[in-house]
């Protein structure tokens, strides 16, 4: 997958400054950044809900609506987009029309499997924890096996059991050789990925493995990192690699 000089605004605000990057297959790509930088609109961009003002964004050898509309990548958003008084079976099943998932039934059970929620899916959704609505919001993503999974903050407001066995599933998809794009402001998780796009204020300011950024910068830590470079880029216009 790669964008190349991606921007967008609303109204006033620029949310996209003229983004570049190239997420490699099979990699778990961290896009990191305080709230507000541009990674849900990129996020969006990608997953064709979002049409960007200028700038080309490839998927998987296609255009982002195309990619989408040929069942290719899955999504999941940063707050669980379920039907309430359905129940988590109930729900699936609708997803899994969507996507015209021949196997549904099939394909109901792995997912339930995968995000451990079998003995609950006669639960209704709206009576489950925010963190099994995530499982199921994760569920729903992976139904049709898609070969690029867009990841917005998924661990955000789950516990830490919650999100080691998510990232135990991300590392696992990955394996598969399916590529994973997930953005997060949590820097603990940087770790996790393969490798890292520092962003800010629509802008790429660095790139590269956790232990690469924090040895680039010179300070201890990746939040550290993060800020140093942000300042440098701020004061220099530069972006880094």
């Amino acid at each position: 997958m790669t964008a190349h000089d991606v921007r967008k605004r609303f109204g006033t605000i620029e949310a996209l400054a003229g983004l570049d990057l190239e997420i490699r297959s099979g990699e778990i790509y961290g896009l990191l950044g305080p709230n507000g930088s541009g990674k849900t609109t990129f996020i969006r961009c990608v997953a064709g809900l979002v049409r960007p003002d200028a700038g080309a964004i490839t998927v998987l050898g296609r255009t982002a609506r195309d990619a989408v509309g040929a069942g290719r990548v899955g999504y999941m958003t940063q707050a669980a987009a379920l039907y309430g008084d359905l129940s988590v079976r109930e729900n699936l099943a609708f997803f899994a029309r969507l996507e015209g998932v021949d196997d549904a039934d099939a394909r109901i059970e792995d997912v339930l499997r995968t995000v451990d929620l079998a003995d609950r899916s006669r639960s209704i959704v709206s009576t489950l924890s925010g963190g099994m609505r995530s499982r199921v919001s994760l569920a729903s993503a992976l139904l049709h096996r898609p070969d690029l999974l867009l990841l917005d903050e998924p661990t955000v407001g789950v516990d830490p059991v919650l999100r080691h066995e998510f990232w135990t599933h991300f590392r696992a998809l990955a394996s598969t050789g399916v590529t994973i794009l997930v953005s997060s402001h949590v820097m603990d998780e940087a770790s996790r990925c393969d490798r890292l796009g520092l962003i800010r204020a629509g802008r790429l300011l660095a790139e590269g493995t956790a232990a690469d950024l924090v040895r680039r910068a010179g300070t201890p830590d990746l939040e550290s990192a993060f800020l140093k470079l942000a300042a440098s880029t701020a004061s220099t216009g530069a972006v880094g690699t």
